[in-house]
């Protein structure tokens, strides 16, 4: 399902500087995400017993499934025992994806963390600023990977929330680099080292352009993992067929294909 895996990619974005002002890295972000081919116009919350399917518009705008039980917006659909059957296992196999899919947000997290300690030893950084921005992404990654295994819903990833992650990194990261490199540029001039002074210049620049579609390239090693979920994402649209809703229309929660 898109929004299920916009909502799982969506979380890789915060790790990343300045992701609001890098349509290239949401771009990578909607291309991991349309990987299986699938979407939804629903938000999923995984309850404790079953499962909810919401959205504004148009009806139906709440499908619970639970234990081969259907409502739509609150009706109990009558189902054959074949059709609960298809439930009962969309149900299960949907909550098996689920830390499947988490799993791949955190690699994610791991993986744009790594890639921004790589990248940053390329601007030779002083020893102290290196430690500090390591101590500050590790921080990061570990409260981020702790809001994705605590999440029981796509609702948590609406919005900007991404962009919101983006930007408290980029405020906690940016600062630092900048400043560091600002401090030696200084030092080089004032030793009379002007080319030494241009070079740091230039790689401060550099943070506001070239950093961010770099990390993006470095997302797409996520694709094999992403890949790995869609055959278990074309499961679930093959149980769903078939079953029914309240209006006697298909319930369509998600769906494969461009």
């Amino acid at each position: 399902m898109r929004r299920f895996l916009l909502a799982m990619t969506s979380a890789l974005a915060c790790c990343g500087l300045q992701a609001q002002a890098a349509p290239g890295f949401d771009q990578t972000r909607q291309d991991l995400a349309s990987v299986c081919q699938a979407s939804s116009s629903y938000d999923l919350t995984v309850m404790p017993r079953g499962l909810l399917f919401d959205r504004p518009q148009p009806a139906p705008y709440k499908v619970e499934l639970q234990d081969g039980v259907l409502l739509t917006d609150g009706v109990n659909v009558r189902l054959s025992a074949e059709q609960q059957d298809r439930v009962a296992l969309f149900e299960r196999e949907l909550r098996a994806l689920v830390p499947r899919a988490k799993a791949v947000a955190q690699s994610g997290v791991d993986l744009l963390a790594q890639s921004m300690r790589e990248e940053s030893a390329g601007l030779a950084l002083s020893a102290d600023a290196q430690a500090e921005l390591n101590r500050r992404l590790a921080a990061r990654a570990v409260e981020l990977k702790q809001h994705i295994a605590a999440s029981t819903s796509t609702h948590d990833w609406q919005g900007d929330m991404a962009n919101q992650y983006a930007q408290q990194v980029a405020s906690d990261l940016a600062p630092l680099l900048a400043g560091d490199l600002g401090q030696q540029a200084i030092s080089a001039a004032m030793s009379g080292d002007l080319r030494a002074a241009a070079s740091l210049r230039d790689r401060a620049t550099d943070l506001g352009t070239q950093l961010q579609p770099r990390l993006a390239r470095r997302m797409q090693a996520l694709r094999p993992q992403i890949q790995a979920l869609c055959p278990a994402i074309q499961r679930l649209d093959e149980l769903q067929q078939g079953v029914p809703g309240a209006n006697g229309r298909p319930l369509g929660l998600l769906h494969i294909g461009q």
